[in-house]
């Protein structure tokens, strides 16, 4: 397991899968298209710095995060690619974003004067996308009037540059592309006033992973690709033409104790199962606080000797109870798959099942594994 990891609990990411990830989605592009490899929230949970190396290795040009904590722990790291905080900034930490190169989301003209004054003081000159809010009702302008006058006031400044604006689809991914088509239109709306006002909008992006695959003609300057860099569908359904992707995470542990329980007898905490026959149950050293969630527990199973082994009883926060009557020869130490790659033959769990279970989707569960899971990477 390595020096200084102790547990038989672990996630195995193939940073190869997201090269080839990156790759696929970057052939799909039209030359001059760049890719934007979204690596927020710990990569998806795969790894921040392992992910960003990864997809940069693949062909991203640019990347992109949530906040500037990620941006920080990226430069600290070693990696100088074009980088965009996509979420919220505080005032106070303006400064600390420009001395790290990143780019900020602007999402309303009040945030331009500390952006200008820290750039100001800093001798620097600070970089800016302008976010417009098309239909998704989260960050991002509104009006179109309002979003011109932002971006003229951008334009205006010595010490703003106007690296792109941009814009998030809310339902790319669903069956009717209506919703999408119309807030595509609003944006170029918004573009359209700012050419036509003499202001160069920079990099125009609003396709995120399944719009990528769903829209070719929508891709602008720039793709951002998230749950798609990490080998998990962006689409629920066949729906268009996409590239094989291969899934980078695969949750493991091992058999840690294994005791026969007779028929009648109840398993772990508020008596949720009694066994309706002789059994042979193991415990798992994983549990909710690892993001094995409670709320599989009696619906999921697990990949025990090439055989399906559900969870039986509630999963608590450290451990999980499994029946693995059926899996014959099973023995202490025997390596068990929660979720991973798919197999062929449907025996691997998918993070789509687990998703299915707990009324989600699968990018919950890849985000959800925990900390204390370490991450085991393919040289």
């Amino acid at each position: 397991m390595g020096e200084g990891r102790f547990r038989e609990t672990w996630a195995e990411v193939s940073t190869g899968a997201i090269a080839s990830n990156a790759r696929k989605f970057k052939s799909l592009l039209r030359p001059g298209c760049l890719l934007m490899a979204v690596v927020k929230a710990n990569g998806y949970g795969h790894g921040l710095v392992a992910s960003a190396r990864a997809a940069l290795r693949g062909g991203a040009d640019r990347l992109a995060v949530a906040v500037l904590d990620e941006a920080y722990a990226l430069r600290e790291a070693g990696v100088r690619a074009p980088l965009l905080v996509l979420g919220y900034t505080p005032e106070a930490h303006v400064e600390a974003a420009i001395r790290l190169g990143v780019a900020l989301t602007v999402f309303g003209r009040e945030q331009l004067p500390e952006i200008e004054r820290e750039a100001a003081r800093l001798g620097a000159t600070a970089h800016v996308h302008l976010k417009v809010d098309t239909g998704m009702s989260r960050l991002g302008i509104v009006s179109p009037e309002a979003a011109l006058d932002a971006a003229r006031q951008i334009a205006r400044s010595p010490l703003l540059k106007l690296e792109g604006v941009f814009t998030h689809f809310a339902d790319a991914d669903g069956e009717d592309p209506a919703p999408t088509l119309e807030q595509a239109g609003k944006f170029e709306n918004v573009l359209a006033n700012m050419r036509a006002d003499g202001i160069v909008p920079g990099l125009r992006h609003c396709c995120n992973s399944a719009a990528t695959l769903k829209f070719p003609e929508l891709h602008g300057d720039m793709v951002r690709v998230g749950i798609g860099l990490y080998g998990l569908p962006p689409l629920e359904r066949n729906e268009c033409e996409s590239p094989s992707l291969r899934r980078a995470m695969t949750l493991k542990t091992r058999i840690a104790s294994l005791k026969p329980v007779a028929a009648g007898m109840t398993v772990s905490y508020g008596r949720t199962r009694t066994l309706s026959r002789d059994s042979m149950l193991a415990v798992l050293p994983i549990g909710y606080a690892d993001g094995l969630r409670r709320g599989l527990s009696n619906r999921a199973s697990v990949l025990v000797r090439d055989t399906r082994a559900p969870i039986v009883g509630r999963v608590c926060m450290d451990q999980t109870i499994i029946d693995v009557t059926e899996a014959a020869g099973v023995r202490v130490g025997d390596e068990v798959v929660l979720f991973g790659e798919a197999d062929g033959e449907g025996l691997v769990p998918a993070a789509e099942e687990w998703a299915g279970h707990l009324d989600t989707i699968h990018y919950e569960i890849v985000c959800g594994i925990g900390p204390r899971v370490p991450r085991i990477y393919d040289r």
